[in-house]
């Protein structure tokens, strides 16, 4: 009967009701051309920064040169100088950056080969470079000079071949490092025949035997790029050693480099006939045109160093990094070989004028000199520099010409490996580059040269990643049906992206829900049920099942049936495990308060005790006792909790598989990152929503951003985070999250912000938390003001318990987390000391406005500015609440107004004195001006920057009504939010007893007389909650009894269900089948419960003595934080009253900055005030712009390496199927017909039954 019903229920129950799965919110043709932009955009930088680099630094070599006319022969020691300065500035910036890590981190001291082995190669590269650039280069023409640096890859060239022929991979490979050899060399034999061949004088042999030493001593510099290739013992312990070591290896090389050149050139000058006393006679024309020329060219090699980073990261090497560094040689002469052209033509007397005569006249300076410019006069020392040798005849143009073709081919060769490198999808710049400092003096060569060599192989080798495995655990309470739902499709579109059996094989997904307090009790049944909430879960979880299952759209699709499920009693409660479409696991944990302790950071420790504790070590110990060897035992184990992530969600949040793998990304390609978190998006409607929209924005805008960049992140929010396994087993972490609160001030603490104090856990064992902004999760937010109120009173004590615990260990966490320095230490006092200090700057943003609308002394307007939160301080001790929050709420209405009036009085306050150059003008213009800089640099999340009015109206409400909420009512450690959530899509019908829903469903010859009527109220209504019906389900009230009689079969016994027959019969798509739990698992969960979930007893005098001691606390807390402002206000209050004897003097100025001979006189303490918190936001700034930039390059690297199943999967294309039954076989028309002959039949049997 019930196959029956199910067969022609298919046929006219044809219409659904889908709610919306998003594939992805982003589109991917905008990505896709997005992506094209931004590395067009950085290939354009590479290229022009490396142009401009290279073009300014042989500027400077000209103006060196004896046959420059520009600098005088007597202030050439000043262009040396600057060339020297050019070549040390990235050692200079090395050795800031790595004696910064050394001072404010923890470093490893090299062993002592080591550092002989770096002074030594270091100090021959440091002469090599200072040779070429200082003593050889000013003796050549400007073709030679920009082309001769090519040729510094023949030591590399030369190492190549080594190490192929090594691994003996054939000469498949090789051919290109050997016409690298051979064009580099020929480049050499052609450069030495014309500069030799030739009479010359200035001892030219000796110029260019230099050239050619110095160049292989500068090509030393890439020994580590090839040296481990070779398999030898002592080159690969140098290696590691040098790695491990890395920072003061850095700076012992930056400060040798410096040290060589240093001494080069301080010889060079007086072996040359020069003096360096000549740098104080100097014409200032001069020293600004060479200054301005070395700035310009450290500028831009910087820089270019950069975004040539950069576009390796975006998996643009080819596009943004091979060709352009390849083209900036050839496009330096074309930079300087067009103007000389140009110069010639306008020279030229005749059209049978030829370069060579040009350049004749050029030497005996026959050729009149234009105006005094200063670019037609480099214009002519660089023609000069050209005439000398390389231009002179046309025979020593083909030799040159020739030379640097040779030389330019050969670096091309050499590098050629380069545009096969396989990128993963994020990767580290020291997986990119072996040596972190480039080299100023030839940057294309260096970055070029610089790249990771790998040795190829005959055969393609598929670079596989080790495959991590993510755990999402979900914790529930009263979640509605639409949050419910939100998060299972999140869940199934993530079983959707990634199968259980994949291509990939680089992830694998499980999820977990834990539902606390799911059970009630039902008098008369012989067993606990679920609630009403669990109900609904099962309900919308076979709604998304239903839509994931049934992707054909089409009104005749094949609907395939719904696998079993399974259904376990638990020592816990209960538990269902089901089988997603594509194959992964969904187990849902039925809690029972009663069994097991419930709230929220009780389940995240029953999951992960029960994931990193039972289902990841125990098996390890099995095959320890069955004899396998402990210590590679150990090393699985340890890889194991290194890639075993879990992924904390809320019952209400939704997020896109993409914002999974984001942060799977940082902790797979980082090591020491514990946890990583997304951008958390506030949805909801109302005014309450819109301004945590804007709150939520800067919040992540900024102050996450700086503490990603300037450290690292103080909460990982536990509604979308991800967890390293390996972090969460750590000494002091999982063990001592399991710590029941004793105390009052662990019930602040621990209880009301647990994901703030395990991530507290974590900084303080070492590890890193982070930050990515790509990450998107949806979570709902509080729609009204009780509810918002009560949830930051819980946040508030919470974040300030912990960020004091943690600057109270500040010196010993920053010894064991190097992400953790004394300047991040000092941020975030400073930070803190501004949050603390709040309620009393809005006393005086409040006065300041009664002072000016009102036209009242500034001493009255403060006082009236303090009355208001002063009473409402006081009556929070003495009121409910519910009627503290109502206050507020009146409060807030009232300031919203005065934050108005606040607003325009700043800005008539600048029109009346016609200027904005006092500091609360420019900080008000610069706040804003941030603000808009910083949405713009967001664009998805630009439209959000509409709610920052309601935002700023809002403030003192935030700001000083809500801390003085919070700390008064720092003693109520209940959640205070989701207290009476309803659970259906509607609003719940008045319960009914379990025999009124028993006999609702039964036919009316099958009810007992004696319970017509009134009889129905011989049960109390009370002694049952039971929110949905139960047994029978779908009977509408229009239906008619002796119609459902049909297929009642027989009565089950409803009064000895369980909550395993109550779910069994809740669904008809699926059946639950009754399994049992392993013996060994069941008596971890027995244990685990008596060790650290046990119930909670009720004692009745420890709950009274811990309300007292949270008075207590909340009255010592209170007192100091309340205090610090009443200090604050009196001391402005003093400084107002003495007058102006005291206060700062600041002249005013007009719009135009013309003097107006007033002053605007300003409080020191105000100043100061103004000031930090200027500070703070303009670091906050600049960090967001570093993090967005790198944002940027990881959603680009992902959007080009990950596959797009999601949106390929979003367009369905329906299987092919006969159009109609034609098109089938004889015997599948007999079959077809035959059972839909058999179901008629039993159909109209059925009829007569009962």
């Amino acid at each position: 009967m019930a196959e029956l019903r199910d067969n022609l229920r298919k046929r006219w129950d044809v219409c659904r009701d889908v709610p919306p799965v998003e594939a992805q919110k982003t589109p991917w043709k905008l990505v896709k051309v997005l992506r094209l932009l931004s590395i067009a955009l950085v290939a354009v930088l590479v290229f022009g920064l490396a142009v401009g680099s290279k073009s300014f630094f042989l500027v400077l070599i000209t103006l060196s040169s004896n046959v420059t006319h520009t600098v005088p022969a007597q202030n050439k020691p000043l262009p040396l100088l600057c060339v020297s300065c050019a070549m040390i500035c990235p050692s200079v910036l090395l050795l800031i950056k790595s004696l910064w890590k050394f001072i404010f981190k923890n470093s490893q001291t090299p062993k002592k080969v080591t550092a002989l082995w770096v002074v030594v190669v270091e100090s021959l590269v440091g002469l090599g470079s200072a040779v070429l650039t200082v003593m050889a280069m000013p003796h050549f023409g400007i073709v030679t000079n920009a082309m001769i640096l090519n040729s510094l890859s023949l030591l590399s060239s030369v190492l190549q071949v080594a190490a192929q022929s090594v691994k003996g991979h054939g000469y498949r490979y090789l051919w290109p490092s050997i016409l690298s050899i051979v064009l580099t060399l020929a480049g050499y034999v052609l450069f030495i025949v014309s500069y030799l061949l030739p009479e010359g004088g200035e001892r030219m042999e000796l110029w260019v035997g230099l050239a050619i030493g110095s160049a292989l001593l500068v090509s030393l510099t890439w020994w580590q790029n090839y040296f481990t290739l070779f398999n030898n013992s002592f080159l690969d312990t140098l290696v590691e050693d040098m790695e491990n070591s890395r920072t003061v290896v850095h700076i012992l090389s930056s400060v040798v480099r410096i040290l060589v050149t240093g001494a080069v050139v301080g010889a060079y000058v007086p072996l040359s006939g020069r003096d360096w006393s000549a740098l104080t006679s100097v014409e200032e024309k001069e020293k600004q045109l060479v200054l301005t020329v070395m700035a310009i060219q450290v500028g831009c090699a910087a820089v270019c160093h950069w975004f040539a980073v950069v576009a390796c990261k975006m998996h643009a090497l080819r596009h943004a990094f091979v060709l352009p560094l390849h083209l900036a040689s050839i496009a330096v002469l074309a930079v300087f070989l067009v103007p000389i052209s140009l110069a010639f033509k306008d020279s030229s007397p005749n059209a049978n004028y030829t370069f060579t005569q040009y350049c004749a006249d050029m030497a005996s300076d026959e050729v009149p000199s234009p105006a005094p410019d200063w670019f037609q006069g480099l214009v002519m020392d660089v023609t000069r520099s050209l005439c000398l040798r390389e231009m002179s005849e046309e025979m020593n143009i083909a030799l040159i010409g020739s030379a640097s073709l040779c030389w330019w081919l050969g670096l091309v060769l050499s590098t050629v490996y380069i545009l096969f490198m396989k990128v993963g999808r994020i990767e580290r710049t020291q997986d990119f580059f072996v040596r972190r400092m480039y080299e100023g003096a030839f940057l294309e060569q260096s970055l070029l040269l610089n790249t990771r060599f790998v040795v190829r192989h005959k055969e393609k080798k598929r670079s596989k990643c080790e495959k991590v495995n993510v755990f999402l655990c979900a914790t529930m309470w009263h979640e509605s049906y639409d949050e419910m739902i939100k998060m299972f499709i999140s869940m199934f579109r993530l079983d959707k992206y990634r199968p259980k059996d994949n291509s990939h094989q680089d992830v694998e997904f499980e999820s977990h829900v834990y539902f606390d307090d799911a059970f009630v009790d039902v008098k008369g049944s012989r067993d606990r049920h679920v609630n009403e909430y669990v109900e609904t879960l099962v309900d919308a979880i076979r709604e998304v099942y239903t839509i994931f299952l049934e992707e054909d759209p089409s009104i005749f699709r094949d609907r395939p049936p719904m696998p079993d499920q399974l259904i376990l009693r638990t020592p816990y409660g209960g538990r269902l495990e089901y089988s997603l479409p594509q194959g992964n696991k969904l187990i849902i944990h039925l809690k029972d308060k009663k069994k097991i302790r419930h709230k929220k950071r009780w389940s995240q420790i029953m999951y992960l005790y029960y994931i990193l504790g039972w289902r990841l070590t125990t098996g390890y110990f099995k095959k320890l006792d069955k004899g396998e060897p402990r210590e590679e035992l150990e090393k699985s184990l340890k890889k194991q909790q290194e890639n075993t992530y879990l992924l904390a969600l809320d019952g209400d949040t939704d997020f896109q598989p993409a914002a999974v793998m984001l942060l799977v990304d940082r902790l797979r390609l980082y090591s020491h990152v514990g946890a990583a978190c997304g951008r958390i998006h506030p949805t909801g409607t109302g005014p309450m929503v819109w301004y945590q929209k804007f709150e939520y924005a800067v919040g992540h805008w900024l102050q996450k951003t700086a503490e990603h960049v300037l450290g690292c992140v103080l909460c990982s929010p536990g509604c979308f985070s991800l967890f390293r396994g390996a972090a969460l087993m750590d000494d002091n972490v999982m063990k001592k999250y399991t710590i029941t609160a004793t105390e009052a001030g662990h019930y602040v603490q621990y209880d009301q912000g647990e994901d703030r104090w395990l991530c507290t856990l974590l900084l303080q064992q070492g590890w890193r938390v982070e930050y990515n902004a790509a990450s998107d999760a949806y979570t709902n937010a509080p729609q009204d003001f009780k509810e918002f109120y009560n949830q930051r009173r819980r946040w508030g004590p919470s974040t300030m318990a912990n960020t004091l615990d943690l600057l109270g260990t500040g010196s010993v966490t920053s010894e064991k987390n190097s992400s953790i320095s004394k300047p991040f230490v000092l941020y975030q006092i400073l930070s803190m000391a501004a949050s603390i200090l709040g309620p009393a700057t809005i006393c005086l943003m409040t006065a300041g406005s009664f002072s000016f609308v009102f036209n009242i002394h500034p001493n009255d307007s403060l006082f009236i500015a303090v009355v208001p939160p002063t009473i409402y301080f006081i009556l929070c001790f003495k009121l409910k609440s519910d009627t503290q929050i109502t206050i507020a709420a009146v409060m807030s209405v009232f300031y919203a107004f005065l934050m108005l009036g606040t607003g325009l009085s700043i800005v008539g306050s600048m029109v009346e004195e016609q200027t904005i150059w006092t500091p609360s003008g420019l900080f008000i213009i610069c706040t804003l001006l941030l603000y808009t800089i910083t949405a713009i640099l967001h664009p998805q999340e630009a439209p959000l920057a509409i709610y920052g009015l309601l935002y700023f109206i809002c403030i003192p409400s935030a700001y000083l009504l809500l801390a003085i909420y919070s700390m008064v009512n720092m003693n109520n450690v209940s959640w205070g939010t989701r207290e009476t959530a309803g659970a259906g899509k509607q609003a719940a019908k008045p319960p009914k007893t379990l025999r009124q829903r028993l006999l609702q469903g039964l036919p009316d010859c099958c009810r007992c007389p004696c319970l017509r009527g009134d009889g129905m109220e011989m049960m109390p209504e009370e002694t049952v909650v039971m929110g949905q019906e139960v047994g029978m389900r779908g009977q509408e009230t229009d239906v008619k009894p002796q119609e459902n009689t049909r297929y009642l079969e027989s009565p089950p016994p409803f009064l000895e269900q369980c909550w395993v027959t109550q779910l069994q019969t809740r669904t008809e798509d699926y059946n639950f089948k009754e399994e049992h739990l392993q013996e060994e698992e069941e008596i971890f969960f027995i244990d685990l419960q008596k060790r650290y979930l046990e119930p909670l007893k009720e004692d009745k005098v420890k709950q009274d003595q811990i309300t007292n001691d949270l008075k207590d606390l909340r009255n010592k807390v209170t007192f100091v934080y309340f205090i610090c402002n009443a200090l604050w206000l009196v001391a402005t209050f003093f400084l107002q009253l003495i007058g102006s004897s005291v206060t700062i003097k600041i002249p005013k100025a007009s719009l135009n900055l013309t003097a107006t001979g007033e002053y605007v006189y300003i409080d020191p303490i105000g100043l100061m005030f103004l000031l930090g918190f200027g500070l703070l936001i303009l670091i906050q700034f600049l960090a967001m712009l570093y993090h967005r930039i790198y944002t940027m390059i990881h959603f680009v690297a992902f959007v080009d390496t990950e596959s797009q199943n999601e949106k390929k999967s979003s367009k369905y294309k329906p299987p092919k199927r006969p159009e109609d039954t034609a098109q089938l076989g004889e015997k599948e028309k007999n079959n077809m017909a035959s059972t839909e002959v058999e179901m008629y039949r039993r159909y109209s049997t059925a009829g007569t039954m009962v």
